[in-house]
Parts: structure tokens; C-alpha cells; sequence
């Protein structure tokens, strides 16, 4: 049978997945997520060149193979989703993670009589398909579209708890947002959405061709995030246990924690504060002290309460109610958080309330009504 248009579409797709699994295979950021991920566009790539192969000589055995990987998308889903959450958790894969790749195992067992049938077998059902009838059923269908959509929306609601977590604690939190996975989610939203009009009525331009044409460029979308993602560290709120450099700290330190503690009320109290700084890290912080980073940190932690980003984010949040008590203070309560080193109108809302118990603007307004009446 010629080359299709589509089959070339897929054989590029091929291609390009090959290559961009090997790359972000050996991608040092982010690394546990990028080998998930790596895995997930590795097998997107065999599933379309089997596809490709067997529409161009549709013979049987290619038929089997072909079966084989319309199981694939089983593992989509439960893949996205466990790539959000090592992205996010910082977890990789473990044995134990064996359990959401069970729909798959479960669907392999079901369509098993299919792999081991004989060729006049595979011959006659292979006939079938490539008469029309494409669709293995609503057994399989209906199964798939929920398995697999509930792992995406299931990763969705990680990347939701993340960022509600990051603007809570950090000043940077629309840069490390994420917004990255919304695309890919959104895209495969689109490939499924297309997957079940097909299912269920025949619409000429929603056919197998234009599925997996967008799964080819689905290949891209991931490959193309997946090596522009900067490095993702997990957020404290997420890691189990006590923060490891407090934890390591030896005994024989704790001499120092009063100059240390001495040193950081220096830096964060003098004539130019360090945390009006916006892009602040405790990195900067520990170099301008002159003590190493792990000391700084535990300092913070014993003896000024909470982490790094609680800590700079109170004192933000300090400097702004200053400002917001001075009547002659005549610029809006944004430009005030962006001056005292906020960068995210979310985050400040957060940190204010929390420290406060009332928000920014119902915050101005009392002071104002103080002042008018004692007035």
C-alpha cells in the first residue's frame, strides 16, 4: 500500500519522539520527572510507527503489533500523572508505582486471545479493521477515556495544591509556577475529546488519521516543555520529615547561631533591607552573611520560626504595614508589596492575611477609619 500523508506524519512523529526521549533521558534538571517523561514520549514514538508500519503493509503480524499498542494509552494517563508529581515531589518511580499501571494490565489480559491467535485468525479480524471496523468497542473505549482522564485531572489537582503552596511561601511563585503542564494537559484534554467523538458517531474529518496526527504533535508539545522546563525544586511544604540541612547540622554549631542570627538582623534591618531584594534566595542570603548556607538555614529554622520564605515573607509583610500606617503614603497597596520585595499580587495576598488575619485592603481601611475618628 503507497505512503499516506498520515503515515509520513507518523513516521516523523516517530522520529522526533526517539529523539526527544534521548534528551531529556540525559537532561541533569528536574531529572527524576524528565526520565518519567522521557519514558512516556519513548513509547508515543513506538505506538506511532507500529501504526504507521501497519497501515502501509497491513498485514497480519503488524496487526498484532498493532493491537499491542492501542493498549498504550492506558499508560498515558498514570504516566502524566506521575510525572507531575515527581516534578513537583520530587519522587521518581518506584515499585510501588506498579499500581497505576495496572489499567493497562488489566486491558493486556483482557485482549490477550488477540496477541496469541494464529495467522488466518489475525488474518480475518486484520480484514475487519481495515473494512471499517476500527472501534474494539465500549468495553474498551469507555474505560479507557475514564482511566485515563481521571490521571490527568488526578495530576491537575497536584500542580493545583503546588502552586497554592508556592505562593504561600515564596516571593518568585508565578516564575516556578508550572504553567507548562496546563498546555500538555490541555492537549491531551483535546486528543481525548477527539477520541470520544470518534468513538461514538462517524464524522469524516474526526478520523483515526487526525487522532494520531495530533498525537504526533502532542510528541512535540511534551518535547518541547520537557526540555525548556527549568529546574523545579520541591517546595518545603512537600518534603516529608524535617528540612535536611537543620537536620545535619552538628551540635558543635550551635555556638554560632547568635552571630549568625546577629549577622541576618544586620542585613535585614539596615539602610537597604536584603529582602526588599524580590528574586531573593537563601543562597544570596548566606553568601552576603558570610556563613555557609546550611547555618543560615537552621538558624532560621530554630530560631526564628518557620523556613526561609517564612521568614523574609514576615518581614515583607512588616515593611508594608508600616507603610500602610503612614497617612501620607499615597501609592496603592500593589506598588507597596512590589516595593517591599514581593513579586506576586497572590503570594502577598496570602502572606498578609496569614500573618495579619485580614486583608491588605480591609487592613487600609481600619487604619483609615482610626485616623478619621480620632480626628
Amino acid at each position: 500500500m503507497p505512503l499516506t500523508p498520515w503515515t509520513f506524519v507518523y513516521f516523523a512523529g516517530a522520529v522526533q519522539a526517539a529523539l526527544l526521549a534521548t534528551a531529556l533521558w540525559r537532561r541533569p534538571a528536574n531529572r527524576e520527572a524528565n526520565r518519567l517523561l522521557s519514558a512516556w514520549v519513548a513509547l508515543t514514538g513506538i505506538d506511532l510507527a507500529v501504526k504507521a508500519l501497519y497501515w502501509h503493509l497491513l498485514t497480519p503480524e503488524w496487526f498484532r503489533a498493532y493491537r499491542f499498542v492501542a493498549l498504550f494509552p492506558f499508560l498515558y494517563g498514570s504516566l502524566f500523572y506521575l510525572y507531575v508529581r515527581a516534578l513537583t515531589q520530587e519522587r521518581g518511580f518506584r515499585a510501588r508505582d506498579l499500581v497505576h499501571l495496572a489499567g493497562f494490565g488489566v486491558m493486556l489480559v483482557f485482549n490477550g486471545h488477540v496477541l496469541v491467535m494464529d495467522h488466518a485468525q489475525l488474518q480475518a479480524l486484520s480484514s475487519r479493521w481495515i473494512a471499517g471496523e476500527r472501534s474494539v468497542g465500549a468495553w474498551f473505549d469507555v474505560p479507557l477515556f475514564l482511566y485515563s482522564l481521571s490521571y490527568v485531572l488526578a495530576a491537575l489537582a497536584l500542580v493545583r495544591g503546588y502552586r497554592r503552596r508556592l505562593r504561600e511561601r515564596r516571593s518568585d511563585a508565578d516564575r516556578m509556577s508550572v504553567r507548562w503542564i496546563d498546555v500538555m494537559a490541555g492537549f491531551q484534554v483535546v486528543i481525548w475529546c477527539v477520541a470520544i467523538v470518534q468513538a461514538l458517531v462517524y464524522l469524516p474529518v474526526l478520523n483515526y488519521g487526525l487522532l494520531f496526527g495530533l498525537v504526533a504533535a502532542w510528541v512535540c508539545v511534551m518535547g518541547w516543555f520537557g526540555l525548556g522546563q527549568p529546574p523545579v525544586p520541591a517546595e518545603p511544604a512537600l518534603a516529608l520529615g524535617p528540612p535536611q540541612e537543620a537536620a545535619d547540622v552538628p551540635a558543635s554549631d550551635d555556638a554560632r547561631y547568635a552571630a549568625v542570627e546577629a549577622r541576618l538582623a544586620q542585613l535585614m534591618e539596615g539602610e537597604a533591607p536584603l529582602y526588599l531584594e524580590p528574586a531573593l534566595t537563601i543562597g544570596q542570603v548566606a553568601k552576603r552573611s558570610g556563613y555557609p548556607e546550611y547555618l543560615v538555614s537552621a538558624v532560621i529554622n530554630r530560631r526564628l520560626g518557620g523556613s526561609f520564605w517564612d521568614y523574609v515573607n514576615r518581614l515583607r509583610v512588616e515593611a508594608v504595614r508600616v507603610r500602610l500606617a503612614d497617612p501620607a503614603e499615597a501609592r496603592t497597596i500593589l506598588d507597596l508589596a512590589y516595593a517591599c520585595g514581593f513579586t506576586s499580587k497572590s503570594t502577598f495576598n496570602a502572606a498578609f492575611r496569614r500573618q495579619v488575619g485580614e486583608t491588605p485592603s480591609g487592613y487600609r481601611r481600619r487604619l483609615a477609619g482610626g485616623a478619621a475618628s480620632v480626628a
